[in-house]
């Protein structure tokens, strides 16, 4: 099961942001620090925190906290 808690905590730090902003609303065009290098660093830690694989094709495509929480719970078995 996907502890969201954790999700949110892990894109806060690696985005520099407070974790009140890992909202429906965060993506790559509305925070402002989320840019191609962070993005990457941000795949390779969601992968890590939870024991995960993101397919390449899928992680460029990972462009919102909806679309991150929704294949990371389906990556967790939720």
């Amino acid at each position: 099961m996907l502890d969201e808690a954790k999700l949110k905590a892990v894109v806060a730090t690696i985005l520099e942001i407070d974790e009140s902003q890992v909202d429906q609303n965060a993506s790559m065009d509305s925070v402002e620090s989320w840019d191609s290098i962070r993005h990457m660093d941000l795949i390779l830690a969601i992968e890590e925190e939870f024991k995960v694989s993101v397919p390449d094709e899928e992680a460029a495509d990972l462009t919102s906290y909806p679309l991150i929480k929704l294949v990371v719970s389906e990556l967790v078995g939720n």
